[in-house]
């Protein structure tokens, strides 16, 4: 399994600018109710839903979260803003 990380910073006038992707170790790393099988909220949507999956980003372990509130969603690692920089991971079977 493989993940790249895609780093990007939105401007407050709207502008974007990418500045790197990069390939990071990847590893399946469940929590504990994710290996009872339940799911985190009772509709299976929000903002930040903590996945099976951990990348190394800096030289530490950290958590992947999803926003997802349709049929799609977006994998990301700390916050996922409206402005600043957002870091996107998009992981390989």
């Amino acid at each position: 399994m493989q993940a790249h990380i895609h780093s990007k910073t939105y401007r407050t006038d709207g502008n974007v600018d990418t500045f790197y992707t990069e390939s990071v170790e990847v590893i399946e790393k469940p929590l504990e109710w994710q290996q009872r099988g339940l799911s985190f909220t009772a509709t299976g949507y929000g903002k930040r839903i903590p996945t099976l999956y951990m990348v190394k980003h800096g030289g530490k372990w950290k958590r992947v979260y999803c926003c997802i509130y349709s049929n799609i969603g977006t994998c990301y690692i700390g916050k996922l803003r409206t402005f600043g920089e957002v870091i996107t991971v998009q992981i390989d079977n």
